[in-house]
This record gives structure tokens, sequence and C-alpha cells, in this order.
């Protein structure tokens, strides 16, 4: 079996220190994203099949740490389905689960619990304005700017931490790899996320480098 990149291979920017390797791992399926619903705060369990997800994504991480991924820590949102998905990564890399609430998902506020199309019909101008605008929140709840800045802190936090796995939902996965790829917030609207899906970022002192976008060939 070939060894895992790890990015020790200097890119375009030349060797400027040591990163911090993040792992992003989208939670399993729910109830609530099977429906295709805003699940935000929500705290709905995996399904079956979200459980599924979770242990073979498990299994490929433990392969890739076999193969020298190096993966320190595992930390997840405090909310269940992370937990869920987390606690079954650890399992497998033989280590314990911290929680942060900075990796929690949206507070999608009178949107919880709705589809998509609600939303855009009985909010037509908010609902417009949310997609177009990163400050402003949902309705009586949370912007992406907000999001943005306590995904940031988070990683902020994890300089010199090594590589880490964090455990979290589409939205602070994504705000996450907007920092990364320092690109417009149309990327929130184009860019698609499966459930179990991982992603690997490196981020450097005065530069990142988006090594893996949505890997789930471990879920075929």
């Amino acid at each position: 079996m070939s060894m895992v990149d790890t990015g020790s291979t200097p890119g375009w920017m030349g060797d400027r220190g040591d990163p911090v390797r993040v792992l992003l791992l989208r939670h399993g399926q729910t109830a609530m994203s099977a429906a295709g619903v805003f699940s935000g705060r929500s705290d709905p369990e995996l399904t079956d099949l979200g459980q599924e997800q979770a242990r073979r994504a498990a299994s490929y991480l433990a392969s890739r740490q076999e193969t020298g991924e190096g993966i320190g820590r595992v930390i997840c949102s405090p909310l269940t389905r992370t937990r869920q998905t987390a606690e079954a990564a650890a399992g497998a890399l033989g280590l314990e689960v911290e929680t942060d609430r900075n990796l929690i998902e949206t507070d999608f506020g009178r949107w919880e619990g709705l589809t998509f199309d609600e939303v855009h019909r009985r909010w037509p101008e908010e609902h417009a304005a949310w997609v177009a605008d990163t400050c402003v929140p949902t309705v009586g709840g949370e912007s992406m700017s907000e999001v943005e800045r306590r995904c940031s802190a988070l990683v902020g936090g994890l300089r010199g931490a090594g590589t880490v796995l964090l455990v979290s939902h589409v939205s602070p996965i994504k705000a996450i790899l907007r920092e990364a790829l320092q690109v417009p917030s149309t990327m929130y609207s184009t860019l698609h996320l499966d459930l179990a899906g991982l992603s690997v970022v490196e981020f450097y002192p005065d530069h990142s480098v988006v090594r893996e976008v949505n890997d789930t060939h471990y879920l075929r």
C-alpha cells in the first residue's frame, strides 16, 4: 500500500514552516438530512445508513493512519450526529473525542426543519438576501459570517497541533474550505459536500493548501 500524501512536498509557495493539517469529515445521514430540510441546532441521531457511513469513514481513516497520516486529535461539534460519527472514527484511531462548539452547525432560526423550497416561499426576500450576503442572518438565527468567525478562531487555535480530524456539519466545513481557498462566498452555493465526505486542508503560517475535497470513495 502506498504512503498517504501528507503534503510534505513543498508546493509553489515553497517550504514555509510546518502546517496544521486538518481533515474535515461531515457527519453521516440523519432523518432530517434524508428529508432535505434545514438541520442546524436540532439534535437527531444517525440513521442506520448514517451509522454505516460513519463506520466506513472510520475504517478509511484508520487505513490512512496506518500509512502515515499522523492524526493526533479528534474534535467534533457537540451535536449527537457529529459525536456519533466522531466516536466511530476515534475508536478506529485509538483516540479520544473532544468537542468544540465552534464546530456546531449554523443556527437556522425559524427555518429549522423546513425544506429549502418552503423557506424560499415563506421568506423569499430574506432567503435571497441570506444567499447573497454572508453578513445576513437566517430569520431568528445566525449569519454565515458568524460561522466563519468561530471556525477561523478554532483553526487559529490549532497552530502547532500537527494533524487533526474535525468532524462537523456542512456549513462549518464550507467555511473552513472557503478560508483556505480564499474564494468568494458564492462557494457556499456552488460547492456540494456529501454526508460523511472527507476534505483535507493544510494551513501554513502565511498560506493554505486544499489537498482533497469531498472524498466519498469509501462509501461506494
